[in-house]
């Protein structure tokens, strides 16, 4: 079949088009930034890419003879406040281009929404899905509830919890229950419900074999990581409050915390289905999707993580338009040494951050993670999906990569941290010379009281990162 795909940079669109291909489909995929088409995909004779934005698409931009197509755009960490509206205009559009196509199917991913009282992200699915309705094809919709799996947020965020936090004062609404459902089987429901007639105009919840609180995911997790855990929960912490509390302790954005903390005060309870054995698959049960998870991580081989949705970090336009390093009204930062062995320098480079730290005075790179976090910024805790690769859109610390190619030689961050301005930071080998800059393009007079501000530090930190990539241990 002919599928048109979007999201594909997302957590579960990405995947899903390796499954996809798998099966031997031809994928459309849809992309905001054509720089940002995953690898994995990119060269695949089964794949062709088309630029579109669904808040402002171009008309007969989908090609007309598509049979399937996949809805997967969403965000819960967006900064807008009339995101409701927007998910509804982009769900408009998105019917309206493939209204006129050959469509038959469009298979939506949601949310369970089966409590009274829905959160504001949840109502919003519900919205979306209803706005998908069409007369022209066939609407199924798979409705999940909490996936785990590695790179998810669920996960990430639980993880950080359980491994930080031997003793934890949480709040109430670890007490609400949930469905878990491991990644690998939503995978197999949105793959295995294409073409199936009996699913047309139909929703189906989705979800693992267990009920559990919060409060047990987080012991199970502990479980499962050898892990003794204490938890006490406290009926006085407020949203807010939590919010903070998720904020500060986790890797998350704080958009994301509360957006997480309001849909975790809702159970997420799924109406039992034949849809298991029309699919035909039985979902695992929660330690198994998160000992499967760890078998990822441990291999080096996670596929997407949650970070690495734009919407997580500063700024929602093209990253090609940060791209070429601005040069009037910047301060810079420019070093450069001669390399001796070039295949140890770029391996070197590709795999900086996260885990590998930042090789020189990684204390006070930390410290600037912390003072980040204080004033709302990502933190360093976002890490890295993986340890040794790097592509177009990957979150790495409190930087976005915004280039990186080996056999150019270069790999190019934009700053994503709280600044009185924008911040580059980049890794260039030229012949024999590897050129490290930064630049940074400061905002009114407290930009640039920041820039003197860090300057002294920039001789032994900057200095002592780019002696460590050329010099062997």
């Amino acid at each position: 079949m002919r599928i048109l795909l979007t999201g594909t940079t997302g957590y579960i669109a990405k995947r899903l088009a390796l499954q996809l291909l798998e099966d031997e489909h031809e994928l459309v995929c849809c992309v905001r930034d054509l720089n940002r088409i995953p690898d994995e995909i990119e060269n695949h004779p089964s794949c062709s890419f088309i630029k579109l934005d669904f808040l402002d698409p171009e008309p007969n931009k989908i090609p007309e003879d598509i049979d399937a197509a996949y809805y997967l755009i969403h965000s819960m960490s967006t900064s807008s406040n009339d995101f409701a509206d927007l998910e509804r205009q982009c769900a408009q559009n998105f019917k309206n281009l493939v209204n006129a196509t050959r469509c038959k199917q469009v298979i939506y991913l949601s949310g369970i929404v089966n409590d009274n009282s829905l959160s504001k992200h949840l109502k919003s699915r519900l919205q979306v899905e209803n706005t998908l309705k069409s007369d022209h094809y066939a609407l199924t919709t798979f409705r999940a509830g909490i996936i785990v799996g590695s790179g998810s947020a669920s996960f990430e965020i639980i993880r950080d919890i359980v491994e930080k936090l031997p003793f934890m004062i949480t709040p109430r609404w670890l007490k609400t229950k949930t469905q878990p459902i491991a990644i690998r089987d939503v995978l197999s429901f949105l793959s295995g419900g294409l073409g199936k007639e009996e699913l047309y105009n139909k929703s189906f919840d989705i979800f693992g074999p267990e009920v559990l609180t919060y409060k047990e995911m987080l012991l199970q997790f502990a479980d499962v990581r050898n892990l003794k855990r204490h938890i006490v929960t406290l009926p006085v912490l407020t949203p807010k409050l939590s919010s903070y509390w998720l904020y500060f302790v986790t890797s998350t954005s704080f958009k994301l915390a509360a957006a997480l903390v309001d849909s975790m005060k809702v159970e997420v309870i799924g109406k039992p289905s034949n849809i298991n054995e029309i699919i035909g698959i039985e979902p695992v049960d929660y330690k198994t999707a998160v000992n499967l998870a760890f078998q990822k991580i441990e291999q080096n081989a996670v596929v997407s993580s949650w970070k690495d949705a734009i919407s997580s970090g500063r700024f929602n336009v093209q990253l090609s338009k940060y791209i070429e390093l601005p040069h009037f009204g910047c301060y810079k930062d420019i070093r450069h040494r001669t390399v001796k062995d070039e295949t140890f320098t770029l391996n070197k480079i590709w795999s900086i951050g996260g885990r590998n730290g930042w090789y020189s005075f990684n204390w006070l790179w930390k410290i600037r993670g912390y003072v980040d976090k204080l004033f709302g910024g990502v933190g360093l805790r976002r890490g890295r999906t993986h340890d040794t690769y790097l592509e177009p859109g990957d979150a790495l610390d409190f930087w976005r990569v915004l280039f990186a190619d080996k056999d150019e030689k270069r790999l190019l961050l934009f700053a994503e941290m709280r600044l009185p301005g924008e911040a580059w930071l980049e890794f260039k080998i030229v012949k024999d010379q590897l050129y490290q800059r930064a630049v940074f393009r400061p905002r009114g007079i407290w930009g640039r009281l920041y820039w003197y501000s860090v300057l002294p530090f920039h001789a032994f930190v900057f200095n002592g990162m780019i002696n460590a990539l050329i010099n062997k241990k």
